[in-house]
């Protein structure tokens, strides 16, 4: 058994430069209150490369999350050596169609996904996308599986059920729903008139309907002025009164990255942190700015003294549970098969 401060994970989660750790980065993941790092498409050349970064950083720091956001088609961090993921939109006009095989299909992109990325050592993808969309919101579009909740559900079903198969931890994500607004909260802060009941009945069917089986959510950089004056990610009515208590959903709350323009709202990084973990947040996300992830570092350190936001246990449940060998998984059947079918269809 792990002993108990290893299972202790700080609630800041940082990005890196490039393809190796540079000489902060180094002293800085070795920081108590770092507890995980999220990869981009610029730390990444080749498979090989990616495994020297990730037994690099493992040997500084083992108790590290790792993580990346590799939903598939647009959004695919790991493309050279990896299994071309489709976008979800498409998994989901197969299901929509009624072809008989569409479920065991996205179960099985869901494990492959999974299980390339557990190869490498890293504990998870921030997948799936929940958000009910077709083409509405720009940013979301074809990431998301259907325009109908219903089917929203059921096929972020499977690929959860696919990923948990593999030994990964599953993330829903935007919370309650990014679909419904045209504005991009990587570029502005959207806002969305809808009722809570408006939103009840379409955006929040699939938190609700996997809440038992999702590890994680992400909530959105929203503002629902209608319902709260505080953006989703830092909104205690969203995250104790919807999320934990009408829900129900017991597992770890990550704030979307706090450099995204919509979560300026909040104020400074500083502020964006405490407003975040106040109002559930377990783990806060600092990307592409250094400068705020040492804010956020310095304002953790003061309050830790006061003993709040600290390092927890709630976030071990992001462990990976598995590691399969790369070359024993490209011997799998199920590999291999699934390779065979998305590439019989034109996907990959």
């Amino acid at each position: 058994m792990p002993h108990h401060n290893e299972l202790l994970i700080g609630p800041l989660m940082l990005d890196l430069e490039g393809l190796a750790l540079n000489l902060e980065e180094k002293k800085l993941i070795q920081h108590p209150l770092v507890g995980g790092i999220i990869f981009f498409a610029r730390n990444f050349s080749d498979r090989q490369q990616l495994q020297s970064l990730v037994d690099e950083i493992r040997l500084i720091r083992p108790q590290l999350l790792l993580c990346v956001d590799q939903e598939g088609g647009r959004v695919q961090r790991f493309r050279e050596g990896f299994t071309r993921i489709p976008p979800m939109q498409l998994l989901g006009e197969r299901l929509l169609s009624g072809e008989p095989n569409a479920a065991q299909l996205i179960k099985d992109c869901g494990w492959l996904m999974a299980s390339e990325i557990l190869s490498c050592g890293i504990d998870f993808s921030f997948a799936p996308v929940l958000d009910v969309d077709f083409d509405q919101c720009e940013v979301i579009a074809d990431r998301s599986f259907a325009n109908d909740p219903a089917f929203v559900s059921e096929a972020a079903g499977y690929f959860v059920a696919g990923m948990h198969e593999a030994g990964m931890a599953a993330t829903g994500k935007h919370f309650p729903g990014h679909g419904g607004v045209r504005a991009d909260s990587h570029l502005e802060t959207p806002y969305d008139n809808r009722s809570l009941d408006e939103i009840r009945c379409r955006d929040l069917a699939p938190f609700v309907a996997l809440s038992g089986s999702l590890d994680a959510v992400m909530p959105a950089h929203i503002v629902f002025p209608n319902i709260d004056s505080d953006a989703v990610g830092f909104s205690r009515f969203w995250l104790q009164e919807i999320l934990r208590a009408d829900i129900g959903f017991e597992g770890v709350i990550f704030s979307d990255d706090l450099s995204m323009k919509g979560a300026d709202v909040a104020g400074g990084y500083a502020e964006k942190a405490r407003s975040a973990l106040s109002a559930g947040c377990d783990m806060v996300l600092v990307c592409n700015h250094r400068e705020g992830a040492f804010e956020v570092l310095s304002f953790l350190e003061s309050e830790r003294e006061n003993g709040l936001f600290g390092p927890s246990t709630q976030l071990e449940a992001m462990r990976r549970r598995q590691q399969p060998e790369w070359s024993s998984l490209k011997q799998d059947q199920r590999w291999q098969l699934t390779v065979q079918k998305l590439a019989s269809i034109g996907i990959c």
